[in-house]
């Protein structure tokens, strides 16, 4: 700018109206102009046009503008007075209708112009980026390619941006080969390309300009971090930054954000609580991002405490550590301080967030709350919230408070609906022993041309296990290896291996089972419950041993499951040896069902005697499950007088239980107590006591519903 003034000041005093040039000269200083003069390059022709534009009284009413309407005045003006074919005066209008967010007009005023120059270009570009209109950026820059070849840092940055914003690797890699072609790429750029590979998934790819890159900065670090952890690689982003600080690099908010998240992903509580630690030794002042990714931590790390005092901590709390409060208690098993957390007065302000009500449906749907939940309902309803995750977590909750109408209902009102939806439904109707809707709804929605993903093919199998509907689940199963990978994945192989196991076929579910590449620990548990189920211990028990070689700990399912198999077989003393290996080498306390499984275990046996001791010196106060064990054992072996001790304890511990009273019935029965019988009918009468009716079902070809009045298919 200071060449343009002093080519200027020997033509100023040529001119009669020095005031008006040297308006001339302050304009061109507080308003760059948008080219280079070369000397000589048609001056006086040049300095004529820069002072009928500069000196013109409506260029300067943009910088007036207020609103859109001033604005469209002064384009107008600009018409009349001859200076919309200027591509100068074409720039600044541009540039202010970008300015007031009317991005669609400040394209039409450049699409007037015939041969607009390079600048011009940028401008446009810049204002479609800046309104997140990605796919028109990389349009723009297309369609510039066609008319010029200039292109320069600022530009690839833009594009490379754009590109990354919408996962467009085909663009990316385009605009690539034009940097390596143009040369000279500066750290911006490379960095862009960093930020568009990770963002594209080729994690590798970025890593190889990272490397590239001579010249890096805390951005240049910062994108590769982000991009390790933004492609599960959280290890390799806590590796790379180590050596960014060997290399005495310092981080910003955006590094530590990016490196509490690598600790959430790996459960690395001692290197995220480091991480803390650094931050309130160096006095870095935590901004609500940062204090979020530290909530956030703790609270998938388990110590949910640490999160609330660092949340108690916030000077100001906002909608989003507030919301990850919420979902950290909910995730940790602690749902009525969320639900506290929530109803607080002092938050109501917060509750207009989306995502808040998300997490507290979800709490609402774990405590089976339906009161708090349809306040919830109407809450967004007030709120005008009605986004497809808003009605899915409602159609959830519902279902999980067995209000499967009102769960319908809501999932009927989506009129896309997506594999979310389609889960929330099925799995509700599969968990609340409606497995023929289940089946009904996944036919549907197969129909409908939605591909089910792991979750649809688990729910479904549960259903079909429940039903015992061996042809229906294979037909699942088959889909599933179709499908590929579905068929590798853990959840899916339990749920197989587990409807296997009840349709009587543990040949086919120890197939699944040894064809599983991985395994979890319900895994082991589903098989061990399977070869239990089936009376076959000693398959349970090598399993055991199998698991336990690979260094597996088992949890208090298994044991239950092992119990439960020694308990079927009658095989005491092996029961009695895996109770005391549970309490004493694994540190477990005896749950309710560890009891009710030995107590079962010794009745079965005849060993009344020492089940009622075992009942006695019990560690938890015994429930009805454990007496109508006990009761069970006394029916097999004919011992009324121990029968008569359950007998009364199981009518005080639940007196509305229909199928208790029969097992005293027929007690009293096979001791031809025919009086008591009746009594106890007769009591069952008056409390209004029915006991549900048993069937059986035949499966065909097809699965069938057996209702009083007809026989529906639905598979």
């Amino acid at each position: 700018m200071p060449r343009l003034i002093s080519l200027l000041h020997g033509h100023i005093c040529k001119k009669p109206f020095r005031c008006q040039w040297r308006n001339l000269c302050y304009v061109s200083v507080t308003h760059p102009l948008p080219f280079d003069l070369d000397p000589p390059h048609e001056l006086d022709q040049t300095m004529a046009t820069l002072y009928n534009i500069y000196t013109n009284p409506v260029l300067n009413l943009l910088h007036l503008c207020r609103s859109t309407r001033s604005l469209k005045k002064v384009h107008g003006l600009f018409i009349v007075h001859g200076l919309s074919g200027d591509l100068f005066c074409s720039t600044k209008l541009v540039s202010s209708y970008g300015l007031f967010g009317h991005v669609g007009l400040a394209r039409s005023v450049f699409d007037r112009i015939p041969d607009p120059d390079f600048y011009l270009w940028k401008v446009m570009m810049r204002w479609y980026f800046l309104n997140d209109l990605h796919e028109d950026v990389i349009g723009l820059y297309a369609r510039m390619r066609m008319f010029t070849n200039e292109a320069d840092n600022v530009v690839f940055s833009v594009v490379l941006k754009a590109a990354s914003e919408g996962r467009d690797l085909d663009v990316g890699r385009k605009v690539h080969c034009e940097i390596v072609k143009a040369g000279n790429p500066d750290s911006f750029v490379l960095t862009g390309l960093v930020d568009m590979y990770a963002k594209c998934g080729m994690i590798e790819c970025s890593r190889c300009v990272f490397e590239e890159n001579d010249d890096r900065n805390v951005v240049s670090w910062t994108s590769m971090i982000v991009g390790y952890v933004q492609n599960d690689c959280p290890h390799e982003g806590l590796v790379l930054f180590n050596r960014m600080r060997e290399g005495l690099v310092g981080g910003n908010h955006f590094t530590l954000v990016s490196l509490v998240s690598a600790c959430t992903k790996l459960g690395a509580l001692h290197q995220g609580k480091w991480i803390h630690g650094c931050l309130i030794k160096t006095g870095i002042k935590l901004n609500s991002h940062l204090i979020t990714a530290l909530l956030d931590m703790y609270a998938k790390c388990g110590v949910v405490k640490d999160a609330r005092f660092l949340f108690d901590e916030m000077l100001c709390v906002d909608p989003v550590s507030w919301t990850t409060m919420i979902a950290g208690y909910a995730q940790n098993g602690c749902p009525e301080e969320a639900l506290n957390l929530f109803t607080d007065q002092k938050w109501i302000r917060m509750w207009s967030n989306n995502v808040t009500l998300l997490s507290v449906l979800s709490v609402c749907a774990q405590l089976g709350n339906l009161s708090l939940g349809m306040s919830v309902h109407g809450l967004g309803i007030k709120l005008g919230l009605e986004e497809p995750a808003i009605i899915n977590a409602l159609v959830d909750m519902y279902s999980k408070c067995n209000r499967n109408e009102s769960a319908r209902y809501l999932f009927e009102t989506v009129l896309d609906k997506d594999v979310v939806a389609w889960n929330s439904i099925i799995s509700g109707y599969s968990n609340n022993g409606s497995a023929y809707e289940a089946l009904e709804l996944f036919h549907q929605m197969r129909m409908e041309s939605v591909l089910p993903d792991e979750v649809t093919l688990v729910s479904i199998l549960l259903a079909c296990a429940s039903l015992a509907a061996f042809y229906a689940g294979s037909s699942v199963h088959a889909y599933s290896v179709k499908r590929g990978k579905l068929s590798c994945n853990v959840k899916v192989g339990t749920a197989l291996l587990t409807f296997y196991s009840k349709c009587g076929d543990v040949r086919s579910a120890r197939l699944v089972f040894d064809g599983m590449e991985e395994k979890s620990i319900v895994t082991w548990s589903a098989m061990i419950g399977g070869y239990g189920v089936q009376g076959d211990v000693n398959e349970s028990l090598a399993l055991l041993d199998d698991m336990i070689k690979e260094k597996l700990e088992p949890n208090e399912v298994i044991f239950t499951n092992i119990l439960s198999a020694c308990s079927h077989a009658g095989m005491v003393e092996e029961g009695w040896k895996h109770f005391v290996l549970m309490c004493k080498d694994y540190n477990f306390v005896p749950s309710m069902k560890h009891c009710a499984c030995m107590v079962d275990l010794l009745a079965r046996s005849g060993r009344l005697d020492e089940a009622l001791t075992f009942i006695e010196n019990m560690p938890v106060q015994p429930d009805i499950h454990v007496f109508g064990a006990f009761l069970h054992g006394c029916e097999l072996h004919s011992r009324f007088d121990y029968g008569e001790v359950a007998i009364r304890k199981m009518l005080e511990l639940h007196p509305d239980k229909a199928s208790y009273y029969v097992l005293i019935c027929n007690l009293y029965a096979k001791d031809g107590r025919w009086s008591q019988v009746g009594q106890v009918r007769e009591m069952m009468k008056q409390r209004g006591l029915v006991k549900s009716s048993g069937y059986s079902l035949t499966e065909t070809d097809i699965c069938y519903k057996l209702q009083p009045s007809r026989l529906a298919a639905v598979a």
